[in-house]
This record gives structure tokens, sequence and C-alpha cells, in this order.
């Protein structure tokens, strides 16, 4: 009985399978690296200029060379990424043109010279010119062995690199001024990020063209970016979104041998940036829908005790049963969403609910009303002893600013204010 061609794949018995599994692998985890710089430093579109820089070195190597030498066609490659690199920056420096147009100026300037070059080549009719239109659009499933070891040695200086300068290039990334100020060399470590990201891309132009590098330099690492604060968990989980999106592409060409593995290596690692985007835990869509919700209903709910609070202080009894209509009274707050809120209350064990569909506050619903009513009338204070502004002008500041106060803002706030008895309004400020 034969086995299904996902075990196959998994097993890695076919020779051809293994170089290419192996060599998607090295090109996520090698580009997915060096792009998290690129990304932190708000330098994305490089990537894409440097992709397309360097098609024009890929035809003057093989017109140098006459053959579709892996090796020389890289270095040719490399070269024209490395130019184009510092074209761009010299254009952005020395002119009053911004470095997003200097970038769109190189890359269509490159690119388009490169098409030429290819063109020239393939009208010549020379037989070993067949396959360079390949670096466009890449094409990961004719990679041989030689390709992976020039693949794997790229791979391994990136990393190598981005160990050995990671403290460096960190603080080059999110303070450049601080990095010149405590004495590193900020142009050279920038030089030298520079020539990894040029690598980088040449090492993936095989498999995945030039026209869809850019997204394996950025993609691994915007999507790592929605999980982490930290940087070293950010190249981490890049690197692995970077590899997996390789094992994809390389397994959807396996099993439909007319589907190209590039694109489907993008689509990959498109497909993890989407499911971070959405199911990030801090910045995911859903987790901010979901945070949102609940500040909501906890906004609801403190706004219901303060209201019942301030009725108690009108009436010198804060336990007293209230109806729905004496609070609506007091602050209008829809009826679906009050009795929503009401209920949330009880849950919470804050309300209590009589027979005649009173509500009345619990001890612990008092202490929390009249925690709400002390941070709303303490920040009034402030506004109007700091920041001098008029009684009549305080309180919609501090309907906002009363549920995000912290107990040690609190705190902080009451010491400074030297605990003030009453707001501008001369009502008592509860004291805990």
């Amino acid at each position: 009985m034969n086995d299904s061609p996902f075990l196959d794949f998994l097993l890695l018995r076919d020779l051809n399978v293994r170089v290419v599994v192996i060599g998607s692998i090295l090109l996520g985890v090698g580009s997915a690296a060096i792009g998290c710089f690129a990304l932190l430093r708000k330098r994305a579109l490089v990537g894409d200029g440097v992709a397309h820089a360097v098609l024009p070195g890929v035809a003057i190597a093989y017109m140098v060379t006459g053959t579709k030498n892996t090796f020389a066609l890289l270095i040719g490659a490399t070269i024209a990424g490395w130019i184009s690199m510092v074209v761009m920056d010299f254009i952005s420096r020395r002119s009053r043109i911004r470095e997003d147009a200097a970038i769109g100026i190189v890359l269509s300037v490159f690119f388009g010279l490169g098409i030429l070059l290819v063109t020239h080549i393939q009208a010549t009719g020379s037989s070993s010119q067949s396959g360079l239109d390949k670096f466009l659009f890449g094409q990961a499933a004719s990679l041989v062995l030689n390709d992976v070891v020039v693949f794997g040695a790229v791979s391994v200086l990136l990393v190598v690199a981005i160990m050995l300068l990671f403290k460096d290039f960190k603080i080059l990334s999110f303070d450049p001024e601080f990095t010149q100020t405590i004495g590193l060399p900020a142009r050279g470590l920038s030089l030298v990020m520079t020539t990894l990201l040029v690598l980088a891309v040449v090492v993936g132009i095989q498999a995945v063209g030039v026209v869809l590098m850019a997204a394996m330099l950025i993609t691994p690492a915007a999507s790592a970016r929605y999980w982490t604060d930290r940087l070293g968990i950010m190249l981490v989980l890049a690197s692995a979104f970077g590899a997996l999106s390789g094992v994809g592409g390389a397994f959807v060409s396996y099993v439909a041998p007319r589907m190209p593995t590039g694109p489907w290596i993008v689509m990959f690692a498109t497909f993890f940036f989407v499911a971070s985007l959405l199911f990030a835990p801090k910045r995911g869509v859903v987790a901010r829908v979901v945070r949102h919700q609940l500040n909501r209903r906890r906004t609801l709910a403190e706004n219901i005790l303060k209201t019942m609070h301030m009725l108690g202080e009108d009436d010198g009894d804060v336990f007293a049963p209230r109806s729905e209509s004496d609070i609506q009274a007091r602050r209008r707050i829809p009826t679906v969403r009050l009795h929503l809120g009401l209920r949330r209350l009880q849950r919470d064990g804050y309300a209590v609910e009589s027979k005649e569909r009173h509500w009345r506050l619990t001890q612990e619903g008092a202490r929390q009303g009249a925690r709400v009513t002390r941070l709303h009338r303490l920040w009034e204070v402030y506004l109007t002893q700091y920041l001098q502004i008029a009684p009549d002008h305080v309180h919609e500041d501090a309907e906002s600013i009363e549920h995000v106060l912290t107990p040690e803002l609190e705190e902080e706030l009451d010491r400074l204010l030297e605990r003030p008895l009453a707001d501008p309004h001369a009502r008592a400020i509860p004291r805990r």
C-alpha cells in the first residue's frame, strides 16, 4: 500500500523534496531575521527596492561569465543590490527628495535596466540563457544541492552576524541618535545591516523572485511584531514564520506539481500575517475588540455605581433601593444598557435586586461607587488647580479619566493635591 503524499513529503524521501524544503527553510529564516530590523527602522520599502534592483546584476553576471553559475549570478546580484542601496542613501541625503521617492526612483530605473538586459540576452538565442527570466518570479522547485549550499552559507552568515551584533543593531533600530551618543559607529553598523539585507534579498530571489522577495523580508517580521514587544522573541518568531512558510509552499508544490513554490511561500507568509493580525493576544483585532467591549461594560458599570452613590449623597442613604427610572433621572443611560449594567453589578456582588424591581448597593458596591466618585472629583480639582481650567469645563474630562486611573495614580494624585475635602463645586470628596 502506497503512503500518502503528505507522509512522503513529511519523511523527505525524495532528494529533490529535501533540497527544496531545506532551501525554502533557509530562505525563510535568513530573510525574516534581517527583515525584523528593516521593519523596526521603518525601511520596509527598501527591501522591495533592492529586490527589484538586483536584476541587472544577475543579467550582467551572466553576460560576463556566459553561464548560469549560481555563485556568479549571486555575486552580480549582491553588487547591484549594494549599489542600489548606496544610490538610495545618496539621493535621500544629498537632495530634497524623500526616502520613499528615492526608493521608487532606484527601483524603477534598476528594474527597467534589468528587464532590458534580460530581454537582450534572450534575443541572442543562446541555449544557456534559458531560465534567467525565472529570477522575476522565482522557481524554488528547480533548486539543486549547490543552491542549497549557497543558501545555507548565506543564512548562517546572516544569523551569526545578527547574534554577534544583536545589541548594536537593537540600539540602532530603536534610537539611532543614542547610538552615536554612546560612541558606536552608527554609519558602520548601518552599512553592515544594509549589506546583510542585500544578502538576504540575493539569496531569496532564486526561490520567490524579485517581485515577491519584499514579502519574505517584511511579512514574517510584521507577523511576529503582533505577538511580542521583545526583539529577541520577535526574531525567533519571525524566523519560525518564515521557515513554516517555506515548508508550506514546498508542500503545495509537491502535492500539486503545477503550483509554483515561490508564490505559495508568500501566500503562507500572508496567512500567518492575517492570523497574527486577527488573533494575537495583545495587538490582534479580536483582542482589541474584546478589550473595547470589556472596557465599555466596565465603564457602564462604574457610571451606574457612581450615579447610585450620588443619589445616596442627595438623600443621605447610599443603601436605599433605587428604581431604574431614579437612576435614569440622574444620568441618561438607555434602558437596555442600564438593565445589562445592573445585571452585571448583580453578578459581581455590587448590587442586589428587590422584589419590587428596585436596586440597592451592597457594601462592596457602595465602596466602589465612592471610589469612582472620588476619582472624578479629584481629577476636577487637579484640572482647576494645576491647569487653571474653569470649574464648569472640567466635568467631561473627568468623566473619561475616572475610568483609567490606577490605585497608584489615585494615591499620587491625592498626595499631590494635599488630600482635598471638596471638589471645585463644593461637593465632598469621599475618603477611603
